[in-house]
């Protein structure tokens, strides 16, 4: 029983360390504090990294640069071990080592990785300094850690996932065709100029340059056929560039149409929680959340009392008319079905519809409606209107296994 009272304070332990390093809340200060304080290093990093550059700079200021680049690695260092030690509570689905190798092999992992480890290997290996100094410059990747802290630097991330396939197939595109032009000036050029073309992939530089109209001018064909197909191949790159700029373009369109939809039409979410409302005939009424001892999938993400919104800490004792809204770990779902609960506003293209007219598929239906606080059974016939709470089930096939 000791034995299983010291594992519950470890884990305790553990998962307040990991909800302090990831980006928290307002309304945690040591989680707020840590991010305001990695951050910060990650530009003094950057900083100093860029000013060990100058040979100026070196002479005058030298010492004191190395000093902060090794207390800004020392804290990275610290902050990727904290993160491996803590990964079981990032994906509690998976077993302690399991959980390590998915956090180092995930975006974040390897940019901390990249960023930390390279700095520290002459320390290892000592003959090896000049190499490893190459490698140091991996530090660069850091930056993308600045990414997690600002929402609109997010989008980049959430355009880049949603076109992914998009990208890859215009960059296979243009792959294709680089080779192609490649061939076709070697057949053109070889004997004209054996020394710049001379074999089937030497025009390889030259098709990227004139396909992505960059232009270089240090291989040219000389030939009148050569020429002429150099002119088609440029003109036809014009068009290719403009195919992933295109595509990150309308990528951005949709992303923010959905951030305006959102707001202005309605306010759509994963439906993950419910909210429970707690009497004086309850349990919980007078306990503590620390002494519900929930199962660990199971979290309370907010105690809604009267107009305010409590923080759940453990010290927070739960009152009569509180309302809990409880969170399920999302980690482990696998139901192959998912709920959404749609609030609806003027603008709303659903607003004023009748529910059988709704287009949604064929796996989609309402499964509750909320009017003026008072719940009623969704029927055809109704007319949906602004201010309805409705919640949708939709059975996603594809994710059942």
């Amino acid at each position: 029983m000791a034995k299983r009272g010291k594992r519950s304070e470890y884990d305790r332990i553990r998962k307040r360390i990991s909800d302090i390093i990831e980006v928290g809340f307002d309304e945690d200060f040591w989680g707020r504090g840590y991010d305001v304080v990695n951050f910060f290093l990650i530009v003094v990093n950057l900083a100093v990294s860029v000013m060990l550059t100058y040979d100026s700079l070196m002479e005058s200021m030298g010492e004191l640069l190395l000093i902060i680049e090794a207390v800004t690695m020392g804290f990275f260092l610290f902050d990727l071990i904290l993160r491996i030690w803590t990964a079981g509570c990032i994906y509690p689905g998976a077993g302690p080592v399991r959980a390590v190798f998915r956090y180092i092999f995930s975006f974040q992992g390897i940019v901390d990785v990249l960023s930390c480890v390279p700095y520290y290997l002459p320390v290892f290996f000592p003959g090896g300094v000049m190499a490893f100094r190459i490698f140091r410059v991996m530090r660069i990747f850091r930056i993308f850690r600045i990414n997690a802290y600002f929402d609109s630097l997010n989008v980049i991330s959430a355009v880049i996932r949603s076109k992914a396939r998009l990208l890859i197939s215009s960059v296979f595109i243009i792959l294709m065709l680089m080779l192609a032009s490649s061939l076709t000036m070697y057949g053109l050029e070889h004997d004209a100029q054996p020394e710049a073309f001379d074999n089937a992939l030497s025009g390889m530089w030259w098709a990227a340059a004139s396909l992505l109209t960059v232009g270089y001018g240090d291989i040219y064909p000389v030939t009148t056929a050569g020429r002429i197909v150099g002119m088609g191949v440029t003109m036809l790159g014009v068009g290719l560039v403009a195919i992933p700029t295109g595509i990150i373009s309308a990528g951005f369109v949709e992303q923010y149409e959905k951030l305006r939809v959102k707001n202005e039409e309605g306010d759509e979410a994963e439906y993950r929680f419910i909210r429970v409302l707690v009497n004086d005939k309850d349990r919980w009424a007078g306990m503590t959340i620390a002494q519900l001892n929930l199962p660990h999938t199971i979290m309370i993400a907010a105690v809604l009392r009267g107009d305010d919104v409590v923080i759940p800490r453990g010290e927070v004792e739960i009152m009569a008319g509180d309302m809990l809204v409880l969170g399920v770990d999302g980690e482990r779902g696998g139901l192959g079905i998912s709920l959404k609960e749609i609030t609806l506003k003027e603008q709303h293209p659903w607003n004023g519809k009748r529910i059988k007219d709704l287009d949604i598929s064929r796996q989609s239906f309402l499964v509750k409606l909320v009017r003026r606080g008072r719940e009623m059974v969704p029927k055809g016939d109704m007319k949906l209107l602004a201010g309805d709470e409705i919640v949708m089930y939709t059975k996603n096939t594809k994710n059942r296994e």
